[in-house]
């Protein structure tokens, strides 16, 4: 945990410390666009990868009774057996993050009276669903905000999202919720894997790093905007500089808006070598994007080569004298006059 946190400070670190004596065209314009290439390129490639492995077996993910007899409820959602069950499973399970919803937790009591001994309680643990659903939303709509930088005018949705994110106006400048709620999210997250025994064991480097780097991005951003202000139409005109491939002076920005820029580079790179990946992986999974109709559909293993198969009736062919002569049933008898 620590050796993450610590790379994260030092990327941090190194892009202020760059950018504050003269190194910001270094961080601030070569850096994105490889970020940029790594990203489109390490995206396309894993989604190529994923496309071209072959599924052998039909292994959808069941939660429920599958498709039976006529008078036995099928549960259509948690166990598909057609196209349309299936896409409403998805729908759910991109949007609402079902099967999380449907997360339990086991706990083994030391003494039970009813039991005479130990027992395994199971029971709805919704925290995970919910602070998990609260960061990709807060997240995405944060995300969806800083399209105001790349666009000039700036639509009027992306007017809209930011008067709704902001409605509850506390200072100047204006509040936004998503800020405060995304990094509320992360910290329950992280608060989870340190504070949980058995997923503290579990963890490795690549489990902390996107949290503690996602939380450098988050912690740097609130800090520019309502802390160490930077001038904001001198950021859009910068970043638009880089969206037409002219990139502009960095003059009048300070550094740690590189530092923030610099995280989210990193971010972008990471992405398509992570579990981050995740997000257009569910597309690609066989464990929900196949309907559970292995009785009634025969699945063909893309891995089996040809074979050229030995009938039983080119085996007799072949062996029928020795069988004959063994006293081994036949269906056609040796032909007498060629003896």
């Amino acid at each position: 945990m620590f050796n993450s946190l610590l790379l994260v400070l030092l990327i941090g670190a190194v892009a202020w410390a760059g950018s504050a004596i003269g190194l910001a065209g270094l961080f601030g314009v070569a850096l994105p666009y490889v970020a940029v290439v790594v990203f489109i390129g390490g995206m396309v490639w894993r989604m190529v990868y994923w496309a071209k492995s072959p599924v052998p077996f039909c292994i959808p993910t069941t939660g429920g009774q599958e498709q039976s007899l006529d008078f036995i409820k099928q549960n259509k959602i948690d166990c598909p057996s057609n196209t349309w069950g299936v896409v409403k499973r998805m729908f759910l399970e991109v949007f609402l993050f079902r099967s999380l919803f449907r997360n339990t937790q086991a706990e083994v009591r030391e003494f039970d009276p009813a039991n005479n001994g130990p027992r395994t309680i199971y029971y709805s643990s919704k925290w995970l669903w919910a602070f998990a659903l609260l960061f990709h939303y807060c997240f995405l709509l944060i995300f969806i905000r800083h399209f105001r930088f790349f666009m000039d005018p700036v639509p009027s949705c992306i007017r809209f999202l930011e008067s709704i994110d902001g409605i509850m106006q506390v200072g100047s400048p204006r509040f936004f919720m998503t800020g405060g709620l995304v990094l509320a999210a992360l910290l329950f997250l992280l608060a989870r894997r340190v504070f949980n025994e058995r997923l503290r064991y579990l963890s490795l480097f690549n489990d902390y790093f996107p949290l503690w780097l996602l939380m450098g991005i988050v912690g740097t951003g609130i800090c520019l905007r309502y802390f160490d202000k930077t001038e904001i139409a001198q950021v859009k005109i910068f970043i638009m500089g880089l969206t037409h491939f002219t990139p502009v002076s960095t003059a009048g920005i300070n550094a740690l808006f590189f530092t923030h820029l610099t995280l989210v580079c990193v971010l972008l790179i990471y992405f398509p070598f992570s579990k981050l990946a995740h997000m257009p992986g569910v597309f690609f999974s066989p464990t929900r994007n196949l309907a559970n109709n292995s009785r009634r559909v025969r699945h063909i293993n893309p891995w089996n080569p040809p074979k050229q198969f030995f009938t039983y009736a080119e085996y007799e062919d072949t062996y029928r004298d020795a069988m004959a002569e063994a006293g081994l049933p036949l269906e056609k008898q040796p032909d007498k006059a060629a003896e």
